[in-house]
């Protein structure tokens, strides 16, 4: 039982597992790096800003979840979470947790974290869980979410004293969120029990963004003061620093190909607000949907606000141009006084500033069996 671990021997586990995932995305881009798959459209909230969900759907029967889960490992897809709606509605949860980690996949969790006991805990950890997210919008309930820090403190205080897998807290920024200072009391609260942290901006029904207010940027960059872990959320920055100016990104979105949407019905899309595109059915997916995909045009891609796929794409920018991408990184965070973050930072003293800076890129030519950008 994966329980009988101690807890700091399977974070190291994570760690060496987690750089084997990154290694492999460097050497190759001819599978997904991250599929999001949908036990259940059903949740039990109705935030008003989401378009993710509804009240009435009945979890996908497990045999189903079983055999979609095994067809993203027959693509090569390296981690898997399960979305929703609310996933731990569905009755076989922990089941579809076992069988992605069985089958050599990281094992996510997207929840609003209302069904959270210790008991559920405790099962998560026995089938493997790698890490949850929980998403809290506020401090206290209102009109627009009851995601709120009241509620879900101890749910909280539960996982840092019994989860043995890593736990992200997101707080949101944008229109609708009442009370924008209550991101930066959720995000201090997360770090205290020892969490990591994001925060996502809140888009449209169609994924894109309006500019942040003052008082919003203010909390933006204030959250982007906090201190946080050497695995962080911190390259985000990348993509975010555009959009709450409201301006736009230039970059070629690989959803489709390196991040698959998969929707309870079963088909991929390229995203859960872009939902119908390219809509084929994830057991006919195979290697040439992947290769049309990756480089496909989406006229979405400037103001796109959904992070996951910011975050795939900045894998792929460092596969093709290492050295410019840890330059342009790091450039970011000391153009906005910060440093850059420590996984940057690490990378780039070993590819762009250190001493040792040739060997690191000679064995990395080795490893990846390219030179361009080196």
């Amino acid at each position: 039982m994966a329980q009988r671990f101690p807890r700091g021997f399977r974070a190291l586990t994570r760690r060496l597992r987690m750089a084997r995932v990154i290694a492999r995305a460097l050497q190759s881009r001819r599978h997904p790096i991250l599929a999001q798959i949908v036990p259940t459209r059903r949740c039990n909230l109705a935030c008003e800003y989401c378009n993710e969900f509804d009240s009435t759907s009945a979890p996908i029967p497990l045999e189903v979840m079983l055999a979609r889960v095994d067809r993203l490992a027959a693509l090569g897809t390296a981690m898997v979470d399960l979305s929703g709606g609310e996933p731990m509605l569905h009755p076989g949860l922990e089941q579809i947790v076992s069988r992605i980690r069985s089958l050599g996949m990281f094992a996510g969790l997207l929840t609003n974290g209302y069904l959270l006991t210790r008991a559920r805990i405790a099962a998560l950890n026995d089938a493997g869980l790698d890490r949850l997210q929980m998403s809290i919008d506020n401090v206290l309930p209102d009109d627009v979410s009851h995601k709120s820090l009241k509620v879900l403190d101890q749910k909280l205080r539960w996982l840092a004293e019994d989860a043995a897998f890593d736990v992200n807290v997101n707080t949101v920024l944008g229109a609708g969120v009442c009370n924008p200072t209550d991101a930066l009391l959720i995000a201090k609260r997360a770090l205290s029990l020892g969490f990591g942290t994001s925060v996502g901006l809140i888009h449209d029904r169609s994924g894109q963004l309006a500019p942040l207010d003052p008082i919003q940027r203010q909390v933006y960059d204030e959250l982007q003061d906090l201190e946080r872990g050497f695995y962080s959320h911190a390259h985000d920055r990348l993509f975010q620093e555009n959009l709450i100016r409201g301006t736009t990104n230039e970059w070629q979105c690989g959803a489709g190909a390196r991040y698959l949407y998969v929707c309870e019905a079963g088909l991929v899309h390229w995203c859960s607000q872009q939902r119908g595109y390219p809509g084929v059915p994830l057991e006919r997916y195979g290697p040439e949907d992947l290769d049309r995909e990756y480089s496909s045009v989406k006229s979405c891609a400037p103001h796109c606000t959904v992070s996951c796929v910011h975050r795939v794409a900045v894998v792929d920018a460092i596969r093709d141009r290492p050295l410019a991408t840890l330059e342009a990184l790091s450039d970011a965070a000391r153009a906005a006084g910060r440093r850059p973050p420590r996984s940057v930072g690490v990378l780039t003293w070993m590819f762009v500033t250190g001493g040792q800076r040739e060997l690191f890129r000679r064995l990395a030519v080795r490893a990846l069996n390219a030179t361009r950008g080196l």
